[in-house]
């Protein structure tokens, strides 16, 4: 960038006035970036269980006896026998199993990228205003 400053003419004597004078060029630039990433991951789990169990058991005894034996002397002999037996045995089981379950699970991820970018170029030139003497010459730039 060029610059020129001022200049008011001194002790000439003449009422000049110089204004100032500014050249050059910009250069500018925006650059932008975002981005952003996740991921989740859900899991789930059911699992039940069920089960039954019946035992049982029954058991009967029934004795009974009845023995008499008799003796005599003179060669007699008697002898009785009763006797009674009674056995009952009884067996029960019963037994049911279940299980069910179900399991699932989700992943996802994302990612995202947004990028910009811009230039801007310019050139400019400006001036500023000239008086003479009188006012008889006048020169504006912009």
């Amino acid at each position: 960038m060029s610059d020129i400053d001022s200049y008011d003419g001194g002790d000439t004597g003449h009422d000049v006035d110089y204004g100032q004078y500014s050249a050059g060029q910009e250069h500018d630039a925006l650059d932008q970036l975002h981005q952003a990433q996740g991921s989740e991951h859900d899991a789930q789990s059911q699992f039940g269980i069920y089960e039954n169990d019946h035992h049982a058991q029954e058991s009967t005894d029934y004795s009974t006896g009845n023995h008499v034996e008799y003796d005599q002397p003179a060669a007699v002999h008697y002898s009785a026998d009763n006797y009674t037996n009674y056995s009952h045995d009884a067996s029960e089981d019963d037994h049911v199993f279940a299980a069910e379950g179900s399991e699932s699970s989700h992943s996802a991820q994302f990612s995202e990228l947004d990028a910009l970018q811009q230039r801007f170029d310019a050139a400019f030139a400006e001036g500023t205003e000239y008086h003479a003497d009188g006012g008889a010459g006048e020169i504006a730039a912009k």
